[in-house]
């Protein structure tokens, strides 16, 4: 699922666009601030930026800056400024489009998509198959080996999570997170007991796990061919 990080500072704006990506099956996370903006990308690198320049401590500016020293990630700009120079400069900076308020969603999402095709941002299969393994996420079926295989919800919920972002580290707490809630930080040991009963179910040597793989004191992430 392709993850939209949403920086702006007037709460309408974010909640609408929310609602919109969501209803089109991107995954939202949201900041109101460049601060927030900048700790969000380093918790979860998304797969595209919607970037707003007149933000209350950080201008976009700043953060685009900041953001190139480090990520090449998609950053589409939505401002009210209309002005030739803050475009050339965001676009000078690295940003791959610039949007101005007030939009039309629909626009919005057309260029959400023509920058994510351009990039290689690709949605994951609903199923796949690999090592022996089929997977469909969307009928919650596995097979082993042409043998079904039964995951409980919550393993089921935990497969979905790390296949949708195929390749890509999954940190502990955003696991947690998405599985369970925000409520739950620091229950690893969560993690550490589902992911067990998955990869004996799932793995063709569990003690050996070739899919689900374990970055130590990071995260998990589902790397066929990688581990």
């Amino acid at each position: 699922m392709t993850v939209v990080l949403v920086v702006d500072d007037d709460p309408a704006i974010r909640r609408t666009l929310a609602i919109n990506l969501r209803a089109r099956d991107y995954e939202v996370e949201t900041a109101g601030d460049g601060r927030s903006a900048l700790q969000a990308v380093d918790e979860r690198m998304p797969d595209v930026i919607l970037l707003d320049l007149g933000l209350p401590d950080l201008d976009g500016v700043t953060v685009l800056r900041r953001l190139r020293t480090f990520s090449q990630v998609p950053v589409i700009v939505v401002s009210a400024r209309t002005g030739s120079d803050d475009k050339v400069e965001a676009l000078d900076l690295g940003a791959d489009d610039f949007v101005t308020k007030p939009f039309v969603i629909e626009e919005l999402l057309a260029r959400i998509r023509a920058t994510t095709r351009r990039v290689g941002v690709e949605e994951p299969a609903l199923r796949l198959d690999v090592d022996g393994l089929a997977l469909d996420l969307g009928d919650s079926r596995a097979v082993r080996d042409g043998a079904e295989v039964h995951l409980t919800p919550t393993e089921w919920a935990i497969v979905e999570v790390l296949v949708k972002r195929r390749g890509k580290l999954v940190r502990q707490t955003e696991l947690l997170h998405a599985v369970w809630g925000p409520a739950y930080d620091r229950q690893t040991n969560y993690l550490r007991v589902h992911l067990a009963s998955i990869r004996r179910k799932l793995e063709r040597d569990p003690a050996h796990p070739a899919l689900f793989v374990t970055e130590p004191g990071m995260g998990y992430r589902f790397a066929p061919g990688v581990a």
